[in-house]
């Protein structure tokens, strides 16, 4: 199976269920209210899946994409995408495991966009976004995109974040979250 990103350029996917693909309608609505953000920025994509918005991000050109990914098809189909996409001045990586140990393995690291999709029942929200927090893999100027079912959605607090904006778009939702203000 294929789908088509930013330049009508084709990448692939992996049959069946495994992962889900993140809609045309969903990637074009991040991506133009990033609009002007991405040109250079440093962007982690979580539950990466096919890889579909780490190569949008590639094709628009961050200069640094690192995916995490616990299916080792998948992170083969991601290689394969991201490989095709990024020019030879991009950097990227894909890291296949647990999503929280890989994100105590980026402690030091800081990200100026952050696309979280995992599988909606996973139950792995929460822990992940305390996870970016904890690690503070958010930079100061950055924001974080979570995909969601947006039935029966309880937004999460995390101290010192706050949310931005929340988008809906059929059975997707977004929430945007950014660094808040911190009280002196």
């Amino acid at each position: 199976m294929s789908l088509r990103i930013y330049g009508n350029r084709q990448i692939k996917t992996l049959p069946g269920q495994e992962t889900r693909p993140t809609s045309a309608r969903v990637r074009e609505a991040v991506f133009n209210i990033w609009q002007g953000e991405i040109a250079g920025c440093r962007w982690l994509d979580l539950c990466t899946g096919s890889g579909s918005m780490g190569a949008e991000a590639l094709c628009r050109e961050a200069s640094l994409v690192i995916g995490i990914e616990k299916s080792s098809r998948a992170c083969a189909v991601i290689q394969q995408n991201w490989q095709k996409v990024a020019q030879q001045n991009q950097k990227w990586q894909v890291l296949r495991g647990d999503v929280i140990q890989q994100l105590k393995n980026l402690s030091g690291q800081q990200f100026d966009r952050i696309y979280f999709d995992p599988p909606y029942a996973s139950g792995l929200y929460q822990p992940v976004l305390e996870a970016i927090a904890q690690y503070q893999l958010l930079d100061a100027q950055g924001e974080i995109a979570v995909e969601h079912n947006p039935h029966g959605w309880t937004d999460i607090i995390i101290p010192h974040w706050e949310i931005c904006r929340q988008k809906v778009y059929g059975n997707t939702a977004i929430t945007f979250y950014r660094i808040g203000e911190l009280e002196e």
